[in-house]
């Protein structure tokens, strides 16, 4: 017989559900949930579907948060299979969010039914927070969750984000914060010219050239025992009219921060802006924070779900901090231990994404565990 959690799986990669679509992903889960006593509120935003289901009243309270939106498929004549048709070749499930994060919500699911079928009367209050915008914008989805969550005073103890975080091998890595993100726009103003007659115009490369030279050395922080240290990227730069005879008239360059605790976004905006002004430049920077870092130090969570890994893996997992953004930076303003798990991520966003069969009924294993864990009833 096909295992539970691999034929979810399978039922959900068959959604074409390109961010910010849903695509029916939720209302399969929903169904799931609401079968063993969860309560669901959908939330919409704008073209966003959301939804937080919850099972019983009392504390503590251990969230699962995913997302059913996947990243856009590339071309389909470049997969050896359709995205969106699930197919299981040489011990591997292919298509289109089967690692990111499709097999994690099918994970939370049937982990859930077979902890909720031992143990009826668990202790604490079991949830989920799903988003179908967490691959797009980010707007509309976990955050918008989270400020309802808090304007009714309702917070979070434990929450399980389902990202696919395992490296070498599966259960081998536990994402215990992610790093925060600072975007700036930056216009530097000249003079436009006649390029053999640079006395009468202001060429904003020249004058932008020494300061981006001294922001790409600059040694912005030392790091800390969790975070490496702050970097600082150029990600696009441009200037002129098209023209090879015309001194530009301004000069635009985007970049971006990603720091850890050891910095702060305010700090980090002061620094750049001291660095500009001492270059003398005539400029504008339209700023973007798309995340603060975030991180829960070893405890009862990270134990907890490090226990159940060992458990059902014999793997030890360790802490770690790498990697970009994730929907845990919405989640931890109301939660004190947030990490993330989920399976191998060496194919996500790639063409022929694919997840180990095997490693599907494991991950579901691994949840049950860290329930049992947290929520099982004392003997």
């Amino acid at each position: 017989m096909t295992d539970p959690t691999l034929a979810l799986t399978q039922q959900l990669i068959a959604l074409d559900s390109t961010t910010p679509a849903d695509a029916g992903c939720q209302d399969l889960l929903i169904r799931r949930l609401e079968a063993v006593g969860f309560v669901v509120e959908r939330m919409r935003h704008g073209e966003v579907d959301n939804f937080w289901a919850r099972r019983g009243t009392q504390g503590p309270l251990l969230c699962f948060a995913g997302h059913t939106d996947v990243v856009p498929t590339g071309p389909h004549e470049q997969w050896h299979s359709q995205p969106f048709v699930p197919e299981v070749r040489d011990g591997l499930l292919y298509g289109r969010g089967a690692a990111d994060m499709k097999a994690s919500l099918a994970a939370f699911v049937t982990a859930i039914e077979d902890f909720v079928a031992a143990h009826p009367d668990h202790a604490g209050s079991i949830a989920l927070l799903i988003t179908s915008d967490e691959e797009g914008p980010a707007v509309d989805g976990t955050v918008r969750v989270v400020e309802t969550l808090a304007a009714r005073g309702e917070t979070i103890d434990y929450c399980i984000v389902g990202e696919p975080t395992s490296s070498q091998r599966f259960g081998d890595t536990i994402k215990n914060g992610r790093r925060g993100s600072l975007s700036g726009a930056l216009t530097v103003y000249g003079v436009q010219g006649h390029i053999a007659y640079p006395h009468l115009a202001k060429n904003p490369v020249h004058l932008a050239a020494p300061a981006l030279a001294e922001l790409a050395a600059t040694v912005w922080d030392e790091g800390n025992a969790y975070f490496p240290p702050t970097t600082w990227q150029v990600s696009n730069i441009h200037a002129g009219t098209g023209a090879t005879n015309v001194i530009p008239g301004e000069l635009t360059a985007q970049f971006n921060f990603r720091f850890g605790t050891a910095s702060d976004a305010d700090t980090l905006k002061s620094r750049v802006i001291a660095i500009l002004d001492r270059h003398g430049l005539d400029y504008n920077i339209r700023w973007t924070l798309s995340g603060r870092p975030f991180l829960t130090e070893p405890g009862t969570l990270s134990q907890a779900l490090q226990g159940a890994i060992r458990a059902e893996t014999d793997v030890e997992a360790e802490l770690s901090t790498t990697g970009g953004t994730s929907d845990g930076r919405f989640i931890a303003s109301i939660c004190p231990q947030v990490v993330e798990f989920g399976p191998i991520n060496a194919t996500i966003h790639k063409l022929n994404e694919c997840v180990a069969v095997a490693d599907v009924p494991r991950l579901s294993g691994v949840y049950r565990r860290t329930l049992e864990n947290l929520l099982a009833p004392q003997n």
